[in-house]
Protein backbone atom coordinates (compact mmCIF):
# COMPACT_ATOMS: atom_id res chain seq x y z
CA UNK A 1 0.00 0.00 0.00
CA UNK A 2 2.90 2.43 0.82
CA UNK A 3 4.56 1.97 -2.64
CA UNK A 4 0.96 2.36 -4.34
CA UNK A 5 0.89 5.70 -2.34
CA UNK A 6 4.64 6.63 -3.21
CA UNK A 7 3.95 6.37 -6.77
CA UNK A 8 0.74 8.36 -6.92
CA UNK A 9 2.86 11.04 -4.92
CA UNK A 10 5.62 11.01 -7.06
CA UNK A 11 3.06 11.50 -9.99
CA UNK A 12 1.32 13.91 -8.32
CA UNK A 13 4.12 16.39 -7.37
CA UNK A 14 5.31 15.97 -11.16
CA UNK A 15 2.68 17.12 -11.72
CA UNK A 16 2.04 19.90 -9.70
CA UNK A 17 5.67 21.33 -10.22
CA UNK A 18 4.72 21.10 -14.44
CA UNK A 19 0.96 23.52 -13.48
CA UNK A 20 3.35 25.42 -11.46
CA UNK A 21 5.04 27.25 -13.77
CA UNK A 22 2.07 27.38 -16.45
CA UNK A 23 0.08 29.14 -13.18
CA UNK A 24 2.53 31.16 -12.28
CA UNK A 25 1.93 33.66 -14.61
CA UNK A 26 -1.80 33.65 -14.32
CA UNK A 27 -1.57 33.86 -10.72
CA UNK A 28 1.20 36.71 -10.49
CA UNK A 29 -1.48 38.69 -12.67
CA UNK A 30 -4.27 37.29 -9.63
CA UNK A 31 -1.58 38.98 -7.15
CA UNK A 32 -1.62 42.29 -8.64
CA UNK A 33 -5.80 42.52 -8.64
CA UNK A 34 -6.20 40.96 -5.41
CA UNK A 35 -6.11 43.62 -2.42
CA UNK A 36 -5.17 46.56 -4.57
CA UNK A 37 -5.11 49.89 -2.56
CA UNK A 38 -8.16 51.48 -3.93
CA UNK A 39 -10.17 48.79 -2.78
CA UNK A 40 -9.20 49.49 1.23
CA UNK A 41 -9.73 52.76 2.65
CA UNK A 42 -9.19 53.20 6.34
CA UNK A 43 -9.74 56.28 8.93
CA UNK A 44 -10.00 56.76 12.81
CA UNK A 45 -12.69 58.40 14.82
CA UNK A 46 -11.75 60.86 17.47
CA UNK A 47 -12.07 58.83 20.45
CA UNK A 48 -9.37 56.54 18.55
CA UNK A 49 -10.88 54.01 17.66
CA UNK A 50 -9.33 52.53 13.74
CA UNK A 51 -11.75 51.86 11.11
CA UNK A 52 -10.76 49.89 8.23
CA UNK A 53 -13.77 49.03 4.89
CA UNK A 54 -13.02 46.60 1.99
CA UNK A 55 -15.71 47.04 -0.40
CA UNK A 56 -17.30 44.49 -2.40
CA UNK A 57 -20.15 44.43 -4.03
CA UNK A 58 -21.28 40.93 -5.34
CA UNK A 59 -23.73 40.12 -2.79
CA UNK A 60 -25.60 41.85 -0.25
CA UNK A 61 -23.69 40.97 2.93
CA UNK A 62 -21.58 42.51 5.50
CA UNK A 63 -18.87 41.09 8.05
CA UNK A 64 -17.78 42.99 10.76
CA UNK A 65 -15.02 42.35 12.99
CA UNK A 66 -14.16 44.22 16.26
CA UNK A 67 -10.20 43.59 17.41
CA UNK A 68 -8.85 44.37 20.31
CA UNK A 69 -5.68 44.84 21.06
CA UNK A 70 -5.13 42.69 24.19
CA UNK A 71 -4.76 38.29 24.21
CA UNK A 72 -3.80 36.17 26.49
CA UNK A 73 -0.50 37.04 26.79
CA UNK A 74 -1.00 40.63 28.36
CA UNK A 75 -2.89 39.07 31.72
CA UNK A 76 -1.75 39.92 35.08
CA UNK A 77 0.49 37.31 36.17
CA UNK A 78 -1.69 34.75 37.82
CA UNK A 79 -4.56 35.38 36.00
CA UNK A 80 -4.27 33.09 33.52
CA UNK A 81 -7.55 32.77 30.95
CA UNK A 82 -9.04 35.82 31.87
CA UNK A 83 -8.41 37.02 28.65
CA UNK A 84 -10.53 34.01 27.29
CA UNK A 85 -12.87 34.30 30.13
CA UNK A 86 -13.65 37.59 29.22
CA UNK A 87 -14.73 36.42 25.75
CA UNK A 88 -17.31 34.01 27.19
CA UNK A 89 -18.34 36.77 29.30
CA UNK A 90 -18.68 39.29 26.70
CA UNK A 91 -22.02 37.45 25.18
CA UNK A 92 -24.04 37.34 28.48
CA UNK A 93 -25.71 40.97 28.21
CA UNK A 94 -25.85 44.63 28.99
CA UNK A 95 -28.44 47.43 29.71
CA UNK A 96 -30.04 47.01 26.34
CA UNK A 97 -29.82 43.59 25.77
CA UNK A 98 -31.04 40.39 28.10
CA UNK A 99 -28.72 37.94 29.43
CA UNK A 100 -27.66 35.11 26.99
CA UNK A 101 -29.47 36.51 24.24
CA UNK A 102 -26.80 38.88 22.10
CA UNK A 103 -26.05 35.53 19.58
CA UNK A 104 -30.06 34.88 19.55
CA UNK A 105 -30.61 38.54 18.55
CA UNK A 106 -27.89 37.99 15.46
CA UNK A 107 -29.29 34.60 14.99
CA UNK A 108 -32.93 36.15 14.55
CA UNK A 109 -31.81 38.86 12.21
CA UNK A 110 -30.65 36.03 10.46
CA UNK A 111 -27.01 36.50 10.93
CA UNK A 112 -24.33 34.50 12.33
CA UNK A 113 -21.08 35.41 15.39
CA UNK A 114 -18.85 34.31 17.27
CA UNK A 115 -15.53 35.45 18.69
CA UNK A 116 -12.05 34.07 19.41
CA UNK A 117 -8.58 34.79 21.57
CA UNK A 118 -5.18 34.64 20.96
CA UNK A 119 -2.34 35.51 22.81
CA UNK A 120 -1.96 39.04 21.32
CA UNK A 121 -5.58 39.93 20.10
CA UNK A 122 -9.18 39.08 20.86
CA UNK A 123 -11.98 39.40 18.03
CA UNK A 124 -15.54 39.35 17.88
CA UNK A 125 -17.32 38.93 14.11
CA UNK A 126 -20.68 39.17 12.81
CA UNK A 127 -21.76 38.35 9.52
CA UNK A 128 -25.12 39.60 8.17
CA UNK A 129 -27.18 41.29 5.21
CA UNK A 130 -26.68 44.19 4.29
CA UNK A 131 -29.68 45.74 5.79
CA UNK A 132 -28.33 44.28 9.30
CA UNK A 133 -25.16 46.30 9.82
CA UNK A 134 -26.54 49.45 11.78
CA UNK A 135 -28.34 46.65 14.19
CA UNK A 136 -24.75 44.84 14.69
CA UNK A 137 -22.81 47.80 15.24
CA UNK A 138 -25.46 49.21 17.69
CA UNK A 139 -24.66 45.82 19.69
CA UNK A 140 -20.91 45.48 19.24
CA UNK A 141 -20.63 49.07 20.53
CA UNK A 142 -22.94 48.37 23.21
CA UNK A 143 -21.00 46.04 24.78
CA UNK A 144 -17.84 47.38 24.26
CA UNK A 145 -18.94 49.85 27.12
CA UNK A 146 -21.77 48.58 29.07
CA UNK A 147 -21.07 44.92 29.91
CA UNK A 148 -23.02 43.63 33.16
CA UNK A 149 -22.33 40.80 34.82
CA UNK A 150 -23.54 38.88 37.85
CA UNK A 151 -21.30 36.69 40.04
CA UNK A 152 -24.03 33.72 38.87
CA UNK A 153 -23.01 34.77 35.14
CA UNK A 154 -18.94 34.48 35.86
CA UNK A 155 -19.82 31.14 38.26
CA UNK A 156 -21.55 29.47 35.29
CA UNK A 157 -19.07 30.67 32.62
CA UNK A 158 -15.86 29.45 35.20
CA UNK A 159 -17.22 26.00 34.59
CA UNK A 160 -17.91 26.23 31.08
CA UNK A 161 -13.96 27.26 30.70
CA UNK A 162 -13.11 24.07 32.78
CA UNK A 163 -14.91 21.52 30.90
CA UNK A 164 -13.58 23.34 27.94
CA UNK A 165 -10.09 22.88 28.98
CA UNK A 166 -10.84 19.25 30.09
CA UNK A 167 -12.59 18.45 26.93
CA UNK A 168 -9.68 20.06 24.38
CA UNK A 169 -6.66 19.77 26.64
CA UNK A 170 -6.48 17.53 29.53
CA UNK A 171 -8.42 14.34 27.66
CA UNK A 172 -6.18 14.88 24.61
CA UNK A 173 -2.46 14.13 24.84
CA UNK A 174 -1.32 15.77 21.98
CA UNK A 175 -2.52 19.05 23.50
CA UNK A 176 -0.89 18.29 26.85
CA UNK A 177 2.65 18.07 25.24
CA UNK A 178 2.23 21.10 22.77
CA UNK A 179 1.24 23.15 26.08
CA UNK A 180 4.29 21.51 27.77
CA UNK A 181 6.58 22.43 24.53
CA UNK A 182 5.14 26.10 24.96
CA UNK A 183 6.22 26.17 28.37
CA UNK A 184 9.61 25.27 27.54
CA UNK A 185 10.22 26.85 24.35
CA UNK A 186 9.34 30.51 25.92
CA UNK A 187 10.77 30.20 29.55
CA UNK A 188 10.40 33.77 30.32
CA UNK A 189 7.86 35.22 27.78
CA UNK A 190 4.06 35.03 28.58
CA UNK A 191 3.49 32.97 25.05
CA UNK A 192 4.65 30.01 26.90
CA UNK A 193 1.35 30.41 29.29
CA UNK A 194 -1.27 28.75 27.61
CA UNK A 195 -4.07 31.24 26.24
CA UNK A 196 -6.74 29.31 28.23
CA UNK A 197 -5.04 29.37 31.17
CA UNK A 198 -3.75 26.96 33.72
CA UNK A 199 -6.71 25.23 36.22
CA UNK A 200 -5.74 26.40 39.03
CA UNK A 201 -5.83 29.95 38.50
CA UNK A 202 -9.11 29.51 36.12
CA UNK A 203 -10.64 28.39 39.25
CA UNK A 204 -9.98 31.44 41.07
CA UNK A 205 -10.83 34.18 38.51
CA UNK A 206 -13.35 36.00 39.66
CA UNK A 207 -16.04 38.98 38.46
CA UNK A 208 -13.75 41.42 40.02
CA UNK A 209 -10.75 40.16 37.80
CA UNK A 210 -12.93 40.25 34.50
CA UNK A 211 -14.05 43.57 34.91
CA UNK A 212 -10.51 45.29 35.68
CA UNK A 213 -9.39 43.29 32.55
CA UNK A 214 -11.96 44.67 30.68
CA UNK A 215 -11.83 48.42 31.84
CA UNK A 216 -8.40 48.49 31.04
CA UNK A 217 -8.35 47.24 27.44
CA UNK A 218 -11.67 47.74 25.82
CA UNK A 219 -11.60 50.56 24.49
CA UNK A 220 -12.00 52.28 21.82
CA UNK A 221 -8.52 53.62 21.26
CA UNK A 222 -7.33 49.88 21.63
CA UNK A 223 -9.74 48.82 19.10
CA UNK A 224 -9.90 48.29 15.55
CA UNK A 225 -13.20 48.16 13.35
CA UNK A 226 -13.41 45.87 10.11
CA UNK A 227 -16.46 46.43 7.81
CA UNK A 228 -16.25 43.81 4.59
CA UNK A 229 -18.89 43.65 1.96
CA UNK A 230 -21.79 45.31 0.22
CA UNK A 231 -20.81 48.76 1.79
CA UNK A 232 -18.80 52.08 1.37
CA UNK A 233 -16.56 54.03 3.75
CA UNK A 234 -18.92 56.96 4.00
CA UNK A 235 -21.72 55.62 5.29
CA UNK A 236 -19.64 53.06 7.23
CA UNK A 237 -17.78 56.41 8.60
CA UNK A 238 -21.34 57.85 9.80
CA UNK A 239 -22.55 54.34 11.01
CA UNK A 240 -19.49 53.87 13.36
CA UNK A 241 -19.63 57.51 14.39
CA UNK A 242 -23.15 57.62 15.70
CA UNK A 243 -22.39 53.61 17.82
CA UNK A 244 -18.63 53.78 18.36
CA UNK A 245 -18.68 57.38 17.89
CA UNK A 246 -20.27 57.88 21.55
CA UNK A 247 -17.77 55.75 23.72
CA UNK A 248 -15.44 58.22 25.13
CA UNK A 249 -11.68 57.59 25.12
CA UNK A 250 -10.60 55.22 27.76
CA UNK A 251 -7.28 55.95 28.69
CA UNK A 252 -6.73 52.83 30.63
CA UNK A 253 -5.60 50.62 27.46
CA UNK A 254 -1.47 50.93 28.71
CA UNK A 255 1.06 50.02 26.28
CA UNK A 256 1.89 46.80 26.16
CA UNK A 257 4.66 45.61 28.18
CA UNK A 258 5.64 42.26 28.25
CA UNK A 259 8.92 39.95 29.67
CA UNK A 260 11.67 39.85 26.94
CA UNK A 261 12.81 36.09 26.01
CA UNK A 262 16.21 35.45 27.56
CA UNK A 263 18.72 33.71 25.11
CA UNK A 264 18.35 30.09 24.86
CA UNK A 265 21.65 28.61 25.89
CA UNK A 266 20.32 24.61 25.44
CA UNK A 267 17.77 22.84 23.40
CA UNK A 268 14.97 21.26 25.84
CA UNK A 269 13.15 18.07 25.23
CA UNK A 270 9.58 17.35 26.58
CA UNK A 271 8.55 13.52 26.45
CA UNK A 272 4.94 12.40 27.36
CA UNK A 273 3.81 9.18 27.97
CA UNK A 274 0.14 8.60 27.96
CA UNK A 275 -2.10 5.61 27.43
CA UNK A 276 -4.70 7.38 25.29
CA UNK A 277 -1.81 8.02 22.50
CA UNK A 278 -2.84 6.72 19.64
CA UNK A 279 0.69 6.38 17.60
CA UNK A 280 4.53 7.37 18.83
CA UNK A 281 4.97 11.59 17.78
CA UNK A 282 7.66 13.69 17.35
CA UNK A 283 6.96 17.21 16.68
CA UNK A 284 9.79 20.27 17.14
CA UNK A 285 9.39 24.25 17.52
CA UNK A 286 12.21 26.78 17.19
CA UNK A 287 11.74 30.27 18.07
CA UNK A 288 11.72 32.45 14.61
CA UNK A 289 10.71 36.60 14.29
CA UNK A 290 6.96 36.83 12.88
CA UNK A 291 6.12 39.34 10.13
CA UNK A 292 5.94 42.31 12.92
CA UNK A 293 9.68 41.32 14.15
CA UNK A 294 11.59 40.17 11.10
CA UNK A 295 13.82 42.30 9.65
CA UNK A 296 12.82 42.99 6.09
CA UNK A 297 12.33 39.77 3.74
CA UNK A 298 12.96 37.53 6.73
CA UNK A 299 9.41 36.41 7.20
CA UNK A 300 9.23 36.07 3.35
CA UNK A 301 12.07 33.74 3.05
CA UNK A 302 10.79 31.76 5.85
CA UNK A 303 7.04 31.49 4.72
CA UNK A 304 8.43 29.58 1.43
CA UNK A 305 10.99 27.50 3.29
CA UNK A 306 8.52 26.14 5.80
CA UNK A 307 6.18 25.52 2.18
CA UNK A 308 8.87 23.73 0.75
CA UNK A 309 10.21 21.85 3.77
CA UNK A 310 6.80 20.61 5.12
CA UNK A 311 3.42 21.64 4.01
CA UNK A 312 1.56 19.21 2.22
CA UNK A 313 2.69 15.69 0.23
CA UNK A 314 5.51 17.51 -2.03
CA UNK A 315 7.29 18.68 0.81
CA UNK A 316 10.70 17.60 1.76
CA UNK A 317 9.98 15.97 5.22
CA UNK A 318 6.83 13.85 3.95
CA UNK A 319 8.48 12.74 0.96
CA UNK A 320 11.32 11.83 3.20
CA UNK A 321 10.17 9.92 5.94
CA UNK A 322 6.62 8.93 4.23
CA UNK A 323 7.40 8.65 0.85
CA UNK A 324 11.24 7.20 0.85
CA UNK A 325 11.80 5.88 4.08
CA UNK A 326 8.47 5.30 5.09
CA UNK A 327 8.96 6.04 8.89
CA UNK A 328 6.19 7.94 9.57
CA UNK A 329 2.29 7.71 8.64
CA UNK A 330 2.40 11.36 8.03
CA UNK A 331 5.10 14.22 8.26
CA UNK A 332 4.61 18.28 7.89
CA UNK A 333 5.08 21.43 9.71
CA UNK A 334 4.06 25.54 9.88
CA UNK A 335 5.39 29.03 10.02
CA UNK A 336 2.99 30.77 13.20
CA UNK A 337 3.74 34.26 11.49
CA UNK A 338 1.12 36.39 13.35
CA UNK A 339 2.64 36.79 16.88
CA UNK A 340 3.37 40.39 18.05
CA UNK A 341 6.59 39.56 19.96
CA UNK A 342 7.60 36.76 18.00
CA UNK A 343 6.83 33.33 15.84
CA UNK A 344 7.52 29.62 15.77
CA UNK A 345 8.30 27.42 12.98
CA UNK A 346 7.22 23.76 13.66
CA UNK A 347 7.73 20.37 12.26
CA UNK A 348 6.03 16.92 13.23
CA UNK A 349 5.81 13.10 12.66
CA UNK A 350 4.00 10.50 13.49
CA UNK A 351 5.18 6.91 13.56
CA UNK A 352 4.46 4.36 11.38
CA UNK A 353 3.73 0.58 12.67
CA UNK A 354 7.02 -0.63 14.73
CA UNK A 355 9.17 2.56 14.16
CA UNK A 356 10.39 4.47 17.36
CA UNK A 357 10.50 7.91 18.41
CA UNK A 358 14.26 7.69 17.73
CA UNK A 359 13.59 6.94 13.79
CA UNK A 360 11.10 9.76 13.85
CA UNK A 361 13.63 12.06 15.52
CA UNK A 362 16.52 11.04 13.30
CA UNK A 363 14.30 11.46 10.27
CA UNK A 364 13.66 15.20 10.91
CA UNK A 365 16.75 15.93 11.78
CA UNK A 366 18.43 14.67 8.25
CA UNK A 367 15.82 17.49 6.65
CA UNK A 368 16.22 19.90 8.68
CA UNK A 369 20.22 19.91 8.34
CA UNK A 370 19.94 19.46 4.45
CA UNK A 371 17.73 22.60 4.88
CA UNK A 372 20.41 24.66 6.42
CA UNK A 373 23.25 23.49 5.03
CA UNK A 374 21.73 22.97 0.83
CA UNK A 375 18.93 25.28 0.74
CA UNK A 376 16.51 24.83 -1.57
CA UNK A 377 16.45 24.31 -5.32
CA UNK A 378 15.22 27.17 -8.14
CA UNK A 379 12.33 24.87 -8.54
CA UNK A 380 11.43 24.29 -5.40
CA UNK A 381 11.02 28.04 -4.75
CA UNK A 382 9.03 28.85 -7.56
CA UNK A 383 6.99 25.82 -7.36
CA UNK A 384 6.16 27.32 -3.85
CA UNK A 385 5.83 30.81 -4.51
CA UNK A 386 2.81 29.51 -6.80
CA UNK A 387 1.06 27.86 -4.63
CA UNK A 388 1.45 30.15 -1.96
CA UNK A 389 0.65 33.31 -4.32
CA UNK A 390 -2.71 31.02 -5.56
CA UNK A 391 -3.69 30.27 -2.03
CA UNK A 392 -3.90 34.27 -1.37
CA UNK A 393 -5.47 35.00 -4.28
CA UNK A 394 -8.28 31.93 -3.61
CA UNK A 395 -8.69 33.59 -0.37
CA UNK A 396 -8.94 37.27 -0.74
CA UNK A 397 -12.26 35.48 -2.53
CA UNK A 398 -13.54 34.97 0.75
CA UNK A 399 -14.85 38.44 2.72
CA UNK A 400 -14.59 36.94 6.01
CA UNK A 401 -11.48 35.71 5.59
CA UNK A 402 -9.77 38.72 3.86
CA UNK A 403 -11.67 40.56 7.29
CA UNK A 404 -8.96 38.45 9.41
CA UNK A 405 -6.42 38.77 7.34
CA UNK A 406 -6.31 42.84 7.86
CA UNK A 407 -7.45 42.64 11.43
CA UNK A 408 -5.23 39.98 12.24
CA UNK A 409 -1.88 42.04 10.87
CA UNK A 410 -3.02 45.34 11.79
CA UNK A 411 -3.88 43.95 15.29
CA UNK A 412 -0.42 42.93 15.93
CA UNK A 413 1.34 46.05 14.68
CA UNK A 414 1.47 45.99 10.86
CA UNK A 415 0.07 48.48 8.20
CA UNK A 416 -2.73 48.00 5.30
CA UNK A 417 0.19 49.11 3.23
CA UNK A 418 2.43 45.97 4.76
CA UNK A 419 -0.67 44.00 3.94
CA UNK A 420 -1.24 44.92 0.40
CA UNK A 421 2.61 44.71 -0.58
CA UNK A 422 3.00 41.49 1.19
CA UNK A 423 2.58 39.33 -2.90
CA UNK A 424 5.90 41.43 -4.35
CA UNK A 425 7.83 40.95 -1.30
CA UNK A 426 7.32 37.41 -1.96
CA UNK A 427 7.82 37.67 -5.62
CA UNK A 428 11.30 39.31 -4.38
CA UNK A 429 12.79 35.92 -2.55
CA UNK A 430 15.60 33.89 -3.77
CA UNK A 431 17.18 30.57 -3.15
CA UNK A 432 19.79 32.69 -1.44
CA UNK A 433 16.95 34.22 1.30
CA UNK A 434 15.88 30.99 1.96
CA UNK A 435 19.37 29.70 2.95
CA UNK A 436 20.29 32.29 4.79
CA UNK A 437 16.78 31.90 6.54
CA UNK A 438 17.51 27.95 7.33
CA UNK A 439 20.69 28.88 8.64
CA UNK A 440 20.02 31.77 10.78
CA UNK A 441 16.62 30.39 12.82
CA UNK A 442 17.24 26.57 11.99
CA UNK A 443 19.17 26.36 15.38
CA UNK A 444 19.03 24.08 18.22
CA UNK A 445 19.49 25.67 21.04
CA UNK A 446 16.33 28.03 20.39
CA UNK A 447 14.29 24.33 20.01
CA UNK A 448 12.10 22.38 22.01
CA UNK A 449 11.48 18.55 21.05
CA UNK A 450 8.61 16.97 22.17
CA UNK A 451 7.88 13.26 22.11
CA UNK A 452 4.69 11.36 22.67
CA UNK A 453 4.88 7.91 23.22
CA UNK A 454 1.79 5.24 24.08
CA UNK A 455 2.28 4.32 27.65
CA UNK A 456 0.67 1.10 29.43
CA UNK A 457 -2.48 1.37 30.93
CA UNK A 458 -2.68 3.70 34.01
CA UNK A 459 0.89 5.16 33.27
CA UNK A 460 1.26 8.81 32.72
CA UNK A 461 4.81 10.61 32.99
CA UNK A 462 6.59 13.71 31.50
CA UNK A 463 10.06 14.58 31.82
CA UNK A 464 11.61 17.98 30.91
CA UNK A 465 15.36 18.73 30.88
CA UNK A 466 17.86 20.55 28.63
CA UNK A 467 19.76 18.42 26.61
CA UNK A 468 22.48 19.13 24.62
CA UNK A 469 22.06 20.01 21.12
CA UNK A 470 21.99 17.77 17.99
CA UNK A 471 23.50 19.12 15.26
CA UNK A 472 21.32 21.31 13.24
CA UNK A 473 18.46 23.65 12.82
CA UNK A 474 17.07 26.74 14.87
CA UNK A 475 13.40 28.70 14.94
Amino acid sequence: MLEQLSAVLDARAGFIFACASLASIAVAAAVDKAVPSERVEEFKLANGLQVVVIPDHRASVVTQMVWYKVGAADEPPGTSGIAHFLEHLMFKGTDLIANGQFSKIIAKNGGEDNAFTNHDVTAYFQRVAKDRLPKVMEMEADRMVNLRLSVEDVETERKVILEERRSRVDNDPGSILQEQMMAALYRNHPYGVPIIGWEHEIRALDREDAFAFYRRFYAPENAILIVGGDVEPEEVKKLAEETFGKIPRHGSASVRARPEEPDHLAAVKVTLQDPRAGRTTVQRYFLAPSYTTAEPGEAEALDLLMRIAASGSVSRIYKRLVVEQKKAANAGGWYSDTGLDSGRLGFYAIASDGMSSEDLEKGIEEVIEELRTGGVTQEELDRARAAQLAEFVYATDSMPHLARHYGWRLATGMTVEDVEEWPERLKQVTVDDIRTAARKFLVDKNSVTGVLLVAPEHTSRMDGQPVQAPPGRKS
